[in-house]
This record gives C-alpha cells, structure tokens and sequence, in this order.
C-alpha cells in the first residue's frame, strides 16, 4: 500500500473516531437513559408482576377479559374504547386503558373479578415509556429519542470504522491500567454485541419513522390520515356510535371465535370500541409468540349482536417486512432464553455507552489537567450514570412504601423516581468524582437491597422471588464495586519513576 493511501485511510480513521467520540458525548446521557430502561423493559410484564405482589397464579385469559370487561360494564360512563391486553404466562393481570366520565385511565385489572388491583402502578409500562418518551410530552419525548437514536447509529458505525484491531478486541482486556483498561472494557462491549447494537438501533428508528421520516406519508395522504389508517390497517372496523344504548353480547364465544381463527392461538387484545352502544365493535388481536410479526391478523365482531364483521390476516409483503421490523425490537415472540439475551445485549451496549462516557474524560485527563467543560462533564457523569438508576430503584422501593389507597398513587411512585434520579444528579454535581461515585453507588446498593427485602422476601410467586434475588445480586455486586473504590482510595499512591536514559 502507498504512503498516500495509508495517510487518506488513517486521516478517514481519525475523522471516523473524533464523530464517534462526539456523537456520543453530546447525546450521552440521553441513550444512556433509553437503553437502560429498554434493557429492563425486555422483562416488562415481570417488573409489573413484581410490582403486584397481590396478585399472584396464573390467569385464564378469556375468563380475564370476560370478568374485566363485566366490571367495566358496570362502573363506567360514556366510555368511547376499552383497550384490554389479556393475561398469559408472563403477566396475570388485565391491563386496561379506558375512558369513563370524560377522564382518561390506565388500570390493572384483577383476572378474577375484573377490578382494578389495589396497588395502582404503572409497573414494568413505566420503563417501557421511559425508554423511547423519556418522560417528555408528545411528541417532543419521542423527536429526542429518534434523534439520539440517529446519532447513536452513526457512534456505531464510525466507531466500527475507526477500529484498528475489530476481532482482537473482543478478547483483550488489561485491568488496572487507567485509559487502557477503560478503552478496552469499552470496545469489548461495543464489538462483542455488535450485530444485536445495530439490529436493536436500526429497528429501533423505524418504529418512530412515522415521527423522524413523514415525508412519504405526507406526499401521498397530505392530511388525510385516516385514508393513511385505512391503508395501513385494513381489517380494522370502524362504526360511529348511534346514540342508542345496547348490552355487549357475551364476549366469551367471541373470544373462542377468535381463537379458532387464529387457529389455536390464544388472544391477546381485545378492544371494544363505543360499548354500551348498538354501534359497538369488538376487535380481537392473537398473542405475538408464533412469528416475530406485530399484530399478525385481527377480526373484528359486531358488540351488539357478537356476529363477525371481518377477519384479517396481513399477507402484504411490503407490511408484514415492517411488522417483522418493528416485532424484532419489540421481542414479543422470545421465549425466556431470547428475552435473556436481549437483556445482555441491551445492558452490554449500556454499559458501553457509559463506558464511553467515562474514557472521554479519563483520556484527557492522562494527557493534561482537565478544563472546566470537562470537569463539568466528569461531575455529570457521575450524577447522570449513577442517578438514573439510583431514581429507578427508588421506583421499585416507593412501590413498596407509598399506601395503598394514595390518590394517583402511579403518578406519585413515577415522581419519587424523577426527584430521586434529580438529587442524585445535583449530588453528583456539588461532590468531588472521587467522593460522588462510591457515596452515589453505594445509595443504590442500599435501594436495590431495601426493595428486595421489601419484595417481599418470603413471597411464594416465583417472579417475585426471582426480582428479589436479581435485585440482591446487583446490591451485592454494586457493594462489591463501592468495597473496591474506597479501597483503592485509601492505598497510598505510587509513585512513578522515569526510565533513566541509555
């Protein structure tokens, strides 16, 4: 190779790592935050479980929704849509979304008799929110994580780009050596996992496509979105309500309808749009485990009478591609050994991005005294990668604390977590790094241990025994960690000799 030809590769190297290194340091916290949360949402419907200790077995998911659907009958007013997602073998609730009386509201149903659940939370959905809206009102929540999700393809594909030795650095590690040692800890964890980070990134900007590229859709609808409905969904029933007030038909043969034209598989969805009216649809959805497609096939059935309106099953090419895209970020058909391997993944690229976050400032300070941007940035790093846990265990842990009977006790155990997840920011800000780390990691610690002996600890539900252990083990680990730091606090410091020239 030419002397020309190395400098042009080695000049596209450097202008590849010094993208990576900035794509990443402006957006972060940001996907430090949506890959955690979408980490843990992987085990949504378990974090939910964990957080309902009340409600325990399993549930049969017709008479679920038959009972859920019996309740909302009877204590609802000028409801305009149920939405119910029935119980299976990971969640054993009803979780409903419904309108009564003017106000919008999210509850879990009990399988048994169709009311909500004492302990009101948004379990695992608090997570799975967290992860692509971040807690920011539409639309704003999701043009920030579309965007960082842009850019966090880009990190990935420069950071390939500017990898000298892509293989070796799956298996080289040297501990205790300051910027190498985080250096190599951060591309093990970026190339090791490399094939899932861009599968999860790339699908993961196509589910907000309609947010982050609209331009063909407004070139062939302009503002006619519900020709766009229509086109996209074509099985869907709509039937405006008539005013006349009309008993739901038995919903339990409309179910086992659905079932055999699903041909077995049991029924997730049910929505039930303009009940108690004679213009109600019934509209069923199948569970997800039997392809990786999202929402597969529908049918729909009249809510007065329970005869089928239509029935459904997507076979457009063009469709079922982004209902495969859209259902491998998603992770609905894993089974638990995919589901557990998408949680290492995601806690992989994770702590790759922190990771990352670190070194930035490790590197310059190796080189020379840190300036006050990045010494701003090392306290922020502190605050945000540790604070962000910290306010999610906190979650967890106000779960346990907050009574029962609390009003908006969901929206209350979401606050603890945002004011947790702030103080730590601040402490991490006013604290020296040196000090802030094991003080903030040693809190978390604390919150993991106090919620999984709050879990409680002698629960017979194995979710929740199997939430206990994971959260002691990471109290443990976090423990461990903090042991270390102040360990090496305290050891005297070496000191450096040169060489003593030839």
């Amino acid at each position: 190779m030419s002397g020309t030809s190395a400098m042009v590769r080695d000049g596209a190297r450097q202008a590849m790592a010094w993208l990576h290194g900035w794509t990443g340091l402006l957006f972060g916290h940001i996907l430090f935050i949506m890959c955690l949360a979408g980490t843990l949402s992987v085990f949504k419907p378990e974090i939910s479980r964990w957080m309902r200790p009340e409600v325990s077995g399993q549930a049969d998911p017709v008479r679920a929704i038959t009972a859920a659907t019996d309740w909302l009958s009877a204590n609802t007013t000028g409801s305009t849509g149920w939405y119910l997602a029935a119980p299976d073998g990971r969640s054993n609730v009803v979780e409903a979304s419904y309108d009564s009386g003017g106000a919008y509201l999210s509850r879990a149903l009990d399988p048994a008799s169709g009311a909500p659940v004492a302990r009101d939370t948004l379990g695992g959905e608090f997570f799975y929110r967290l992860h692509f809206e971040l807690e920011l009102p539409y639309p704003w929540g999701r043009l920030l994580a579309s965007l960082a999700a842009m850019l966090m393809l880009v990190a990935i594909v420069t950071g390939v780009i500017a990898h000298k030795r892509f293989f070796k650095d799956i298996f080289t590690f040297r501990p205790a050596k300051g910027q190498r040692s985080w250096l190599d800890g951060h591309n093990a964890l970026g190339v090791l996992s490399l094939p899932f980070h861009v599968m999860i990134t790339f699908t993961g900007l196509l589910t907000l496509a309609s947010l982050n590229m609209p331009w063909g859709m407004t070139a062939a609808y302009g503002d006619d979105l519900m020709a766009l409905y229509s086109d996209l969904t074509p099985g869907a029933v709509t039937k405006a309500p008539t005013g006349t007030k009309a008993t739901l038909a038995p919903i339990g043969p409309m179910l086992a309808r659905a079932q055999r034209h699903f041909a077995g598989a049991p029924v997730s969805r049910v929505y039930i749009f303009n009940p108690g009216d004679s213009g109600a649809v019934v509209t069923v959805y199948p569970v997800e485990t039997a392809s990786i497609g999202y929402l597969p096939a529908e049918i729909s059935f009249d809510g007065a009478t329970g005869k089928v309106l239509k029935a459904w099953t997507e076979k457009r090419a063009g469709i079922r591609t982004y209902q495969t895209i859209y259902g491998l970020h998603m992770a609905h058909f894993a089974p638990l050994l995919t589901r557990w391997l998408y949680f290492l993944g995601g806690a992989m690229l994770t702590l790759a991005i922190a990771s990352g976050m670190v070194l930035w400032i490790v590197k310059r300070r190796e080189r020379a005294p840190l300036s006050i941007g990045n010494r701003l940035l090392e306290r922020l790093n502190v605050g945000g990668l540790a604070g962000v846990p910290i306010g999610m265990a906190a979650f967890l842990v106000a779960n346990r604390l907050l009574p029962l009977g609390l009003a908006a006790r969901a929206q209350q155990e979401v606050s603890v977590a945002l004011w947790s997840a702030g103080a730590a920011l601040l402490l991490g800000l006013v604290l020296p790094p040196a000090l802030g780390w094991p003080l903030l990691l040693g809190l978390l610690a604390a919150l993991c241990a106090l919620a999984a002996a709050m879990g409680p600890i002698w629960a017979g539900d194995v979710t929740v025994m199997a939430g206990n252990m994971l959260l002691t083990a990471m109290a443990v680990a976090l423990a461990l960690l903090v042991w270390k730091q102040l360990r090496r606090r305290s050891a005297p410091t070496p000191v450096r000799r040169r060489m003593a020239p030839a």
